[in-house]
């Protein structure tokens, strides 16, 4: 198969996934791979094949691709594709929660400058490095990495990657608790999809939805959590989004259980968890078992609960997130306390506080922690982000805790 005939198959492949016939399309693509020669052809194709099993949850698969992407790339000898090829790479690696390897990758992809398609990238992968950073709960990092990316979206006027930055942040914001920020940001990405998304993918606005839902739920507005989780579900399952189908799940079962409705939660959250293991989610399932060891805590089963926690810290220690550590131990804390076992509830008190210190989360002007209840934050140029009351107070025009990090001991 020539390179007419391979540009030929990757539109028809296109036109199909574009109108929901995904197997159809991957049909195409593969009897494509199979026997065209054409090492241009077989690039485009395996990125098509890479985005197609991205957005249906086949992570593994998209894995193997990618993995077959570079070796194709380093035959053509082309810097751009080879660039191309490890942020996939990246990319798979972030869905299945590895994310020590997404930032390796990400640096590899980086160190790759000069190239004629590198700056367009680059903002992609400052946005999955951000990921991983935020996988890792390495809050100061993951914020820098978006706040790179929003610079070449800006500088770039791709809209498109900003739309994604936006929805990231939506996630940051919620994790800290700064909750206005928090939904600021998805609402942002939801007016990008309305004044130009006129030919994106609805995943864009999928995605935006989700984020907002996640945000009213945890302002407490109930109604509008649900109604923008119900957008967001109905385009899931139009287009066969496993991943998003996944969270949808969990955040239905999460509004429920603030509903106190935990007989409807308890069967969505065992729908999120089905999903999530079936696609390899590894932090999703985290997510779903602390919802769970809630319920069970609202129902005064405080074994059932336990039990679920252990599940949940071996998933989270396995990780590296400490956010969902820390939240583990803080549910463990409060669990122990009402039994009254002391030496349990010092050793969960001592690793929550340690949790703490190895994710940064407390503001270094006024001591206390950052991400017990909502407060409003703001980030200094450097990324460290304090209370905002605290700034305004205070006035400071350097950062505090970069002021600390560069003290030498002999000069403290």
């Amino acid at each position: 198969m020539g390179q007419d005939q391979s540009k030929q198959q990757i539109e028809k492949g296109l036109q199909l996934y574009q109108s929901n016939q995904t197997e159809k399309a991957l049909q195409v693509w593969m009897r494509m791979l199979e026997k065209s020669t054409d090492l241009v052809g077989r690039f485009r194709v395996l990125g098509c094949l890479v985005t197609a099993h991205s957005e249906m949850g086949r992570y593994k698969d998209m894995l193997k691709f990618a993995v077959v992407q570079i070796d194709t790339a380093r035959e053509l000898e082309d810097a751009d594709c080879l660039m191309e090829s490890y942020l996939n790479l990246a990319r798979s690696n972030e869905k299945l929660c590895e994310f020590q390897k997404t930032i390796s990758y990400c640096k590899t992809c980086l160190s790759m400058q000069g190239t004629r398609v590198g700056h367009q990238l680059n903002g992609q992968v400052s946005l999955s490095m951000g990921n991983a950073f935020l996988g890792l709960s390495l809050f100061q990092k993951a914020l820098e990495s978006f706040e790179k990316a929003l610079r070449y979206a800006h500088n770039n006027d791709d809209k498109m990657l900003e739309c994604r930055v936006c929805c990231s942040l939506g996630n940051f914001y919620s994790q800290v608790k700064d909750y206005e920020k928090a939904l600021f940001f998805p609402c942002k990405a939801a007016e990008l999809v309305n004044d130009y998304g006129k030919g994106w993918s609805l995943k864009y606005r999928a995605m935006s939805q989700y984020h907002m839902a996640v945000a009213y739920r945890k302002l407490g507005h109930l109604g509008d959590s649900m109604e923008c989780c119900e957008e967001s579900m109905k385009i899931a399952l139009q287009h066969g989004d496993r991943p998003l189908q996944a969270l949808c799940l969990l955040c239905f079962a999460d509004i429920h259980r603030s509903r106190r409705d935990l007989e409807t939660a308890f069967p969505r959250y065992d729908s999120a968890m089905s999903i999530m293991t079936e696609i390899g989610n590894r932090l999703g399932q985290v997510h779903v078992l602390l919802g769970l060891a809630k319920c069970w805590v609202t129902k005064k089963e405080p074994e059932k609960a336990l039990d679920i926690i252990e599940k949940a810290q071996d998933l989270a220690e396995g990780l590296g997130n400490k956010l969902s550590q820390l939240k583990l131990h803080c549910l463990s804390e409060g669990i122990y306390r009402s039994k009254g076992q002391q030496r349990e509830l010092r050793a969960h008190v001592v690793r929550f506080h340690e949790c703490v210190e190895e994710t940064e989360l407390y503001c270094g002007l006024c001591g206390e922690s950052i991400g017990e209840r909502n407060s409003r934050l703001q980030a200094l140029p450097c990324s460290h982000f304090f209370h905002l009351r605290c700034l305004q107070n205070n006035g400071t025009r350097s950062c505090p805790n970069c002021r600390r990090s560069s003290m030498k001991p002999g000069f403290v």
